[in-house]
C-alpha cells in the first residue's frame, strides 16, 4: 500500500486529476501552475522581508549614503 496526500487512494487522486483536467482544459493547466507557483515566490519573497534584521537595512541605508557623497 503506497502512502498518499491526505490519506487518498491512487484511485481517488486519478479522479481529481481528471476532473481538475474536464474543468480547465489542458491549455489552462500550465498557466494556471505557472501563477500559483509565482504566488508563492511573492509570498515566500514578502516573509523573508519581515524575518530579515532591521538592523541590517539600516545599515544598508548607511552604505548607500555613503557612497552617494
Amino acid at each position: 500500500m503506497i502512502p498518499c496526500l491526505f490519506n487518498l487512494g491512487t484511485g481517488e487522486i486519478v479522479v481529481v486529476l481528471v476532473v481538475v483536467l474536464l474543468l480547465f482544459g489542458a491549455k489552462r493547466i500550465p498557466e494556471l501552475a505557472r501563477s500559483l507557483g509565482r504566488g508563492v515566490r511573492s509570498f515566500k519573497d514578502g516573509m523573508s522581508e519581515l524575518t530579515s534584521d532591521p538592523t541590517d537595512d539600516k545599515s544598508n541605508k548607511t552604505d548607500k549614503s555613503d557612497k552617494t557623497e
